[in-house]
């Protein structure tokens, strides 16, 4: 069953491919990017797809059992456009023209050095040359890696002036995950791109590992009253748990000083490390979502974080060089 989907899956992109993407390269006269293209034609594959169940699957699930009603539709829609942005592969493009020379030419010098790639398939052969076996590693690796980036983002001012932008969202749904600033989208990438070359994850692979964590992500935002149970909040990060990440004054404050960054719920798909480095909060509530200077005088400065996609940029710019 399993070989029948990938063989539908594969015979999906190759036409793809071939019968518009191809000609679009051609056209614009970089074929010399023909091969990058097929890698680039299996993001927007997946991308297409993840919408698809959000829009079948995910959306009815929050009319099912919202949190809160939604009153702010205008917000919604900005989300919608972060969404489409990532997950149709246009940040990523825009991305592998300005990072990729740099990659390619880190690569190369440390290939020059003696450096060989790292991976997973080589640590212990006769368990991890299984793809399911590696690819579980890898994932957790990634979310790992994910958890660390995601704590610090909380604990440098600079960096908190940007991530601020996801946690502005005060109605969060199934589109709010891709809600960031675009400098930060960038260093993420740049962090990313380089624990994948340092383990020897295949392109293939990355893709899938990206989009099963966006997938589960676009789950955990939405405006969905669910919880996995007593284990099951344990074993997966649900939409409960990661509404705690997102409260006003618990998910990124320093517990009992409101103006110290720190936060809970780090975690992206698994809770482990959330509870392995202490900064797991189970709870049976559903918080409002936001940001604590967002509110009016005297709980908050009544920031303003932009309205939509463009104002929301330049407020993040501004915080971040602190202008005004």
């Amino acid at each position: 069953m399993l070989d029948l989907l990938n063989g539908w899956i594969g015979q999906i992109e190759a036409t793809l491919f071939q019968d518009v993407i191809l000609p679009v390269v051609y056209q614009l006269g970089l074929g010399g990017y023909a091969e990058d293209a097929f890698t680039g034609t299996e993001w927007l594959l997946v991308g297409l797809v993840q919408i698809v169940v959000m829009v079948l699957i995910l959306g009815p699930l929050e009319k099912l059992r919202p949190v809160e009603a939604v009153t702010d539709r205008a917000a919604i829609r900005t989300d919608i456009l972060y969404t489409v942005v990532h997950r149709l592969g246009l940040f990523r493009l825009a991305m592998f023209f300005l990072l990729g020379p740099l990659m390619d030419g880190l690569e190369g010098h440390l290939r020059l050095l003696g450096w060989q790639r790292v991976n997973v398939e080589d640590w212990w052969p006769a368990v991890t040359s299984s793809p399911l076996v590696s690819f579980f590693i890898y994932l957790l690796l990634f979310d790992l890696l994910d958890y660390w980036y995601h704590r610090l983002s909380h604990t440098y001012r600079w960096w908190w002036s940007l991530h601020s932008l996801h946690h502005s969202q005060r109605q969060m749904t199934l589109w709010s995950d891709n809600r960031n600033h675009l400098l930060d989208d960038m260093l993420r990438d740049v962090v990313f791109a380089v624990a994948a070359l340092a383990v020897g994850v295949e392109p293939s692979q990355y893709v899938m590992l990206v989009a099963l964590s966006q997938l589960l992500q676009s789950l955990q935002h939405a405006n969905l009253r669910l919880h996995f149970g007593t284990w099951g909040e344990r074993l997966l990060v649900s939409p409960r748990f990661h509404r705690t990440h997102h409260a006003v004054g618990v998910g990124h404050e320093a517990i009992g000083r409101p103006t110290k960054l720190g936060g809970c719920n780090y975690g992206v798909i698994f809770p482990w490390w959330d509870m392995l480095f202490r900064t797991a909060v189970f709870t049976d509530a559903y918080y409002p979502t936001g940001v604590r200077d967002q509110m009016p005088p005297p709980a908050g400065k009544g920031r303003d974080y932009g309205a939509g996609f463009l104002s929301q940029q330049w407020y993040g710019i501004k915080r971040l060089l602190r202008l005004g």
